[in-house]
């Protein structure tokens, strides 16, 4: 299996949701189903019900977060230097609005762009790959076609 890069943010996100699943949510859940059970017929159980489809959710959640971690390459980006590549925290400049906006390059697990966590199989973060400070970057998004100037490159 090919190994999937994070940074250790984003590893020590997913370890804490899973011991979060594991600890508190299943039991919780496991208990909601005891209960409901108790009620009696299980075939209009609304209750029974949520509480399984709830469950079935958590377990999938469960083996999908175990299955990431064991694949993680936990990359330290204080540890890279030179142009852009995984781990990056790159300043840009829009060059149609002068618009600034800083971004970290990520993995797909830990992304989340209104955090500034820029997946790195996105189209930006593809575009972004290699280059460096002061350089133009042309990008294809759904939205059409954006110019950046590359500002800052760090890696922190």
């Amino acid at each position: 299996m090919e190994k999937i890069p994070m940074t250790r943010g984003g590893f020590v996100a997913l370890e804490a949701e899973l011991k979060n699943l594991k600890t508190v949510e299943r039991p919780i859940i496991i208990q909601a189903i005891a209960e409901a059970r108790e009620h009696g017929d299980l075939s209009e159980n609304a209750e029974y019900h949520s509480a399984r489809e709830k469950h079935s959710f958590i377990e999938g959640r469960v083996k999908e977060l175990e299955g990431v971690i064991s694949l993680a390459d936990v990359i330290d980006p204080k540890t890279l230097s030179g142009s852009i590549k995984f781990g990056a925290t790159v300043t840009l400049i829009d060059e149609d609005t002068d618009e600034e906006k800083t971004w970290q390059i990520v993995g797909e697990h830990e992304a989340n762009v209104e955090k500034g966590l820029l997946n790195i199989k996105s189209p930006i973060a593809r575009a972004l790959i290699g280059k460096e400070e002061g350089d133009s970057v042309e990008v294809r998004t759904p939205g059409g076609e954006k110019s950046y100037e590359v500002m800052s490159v760090a890696y922190i």
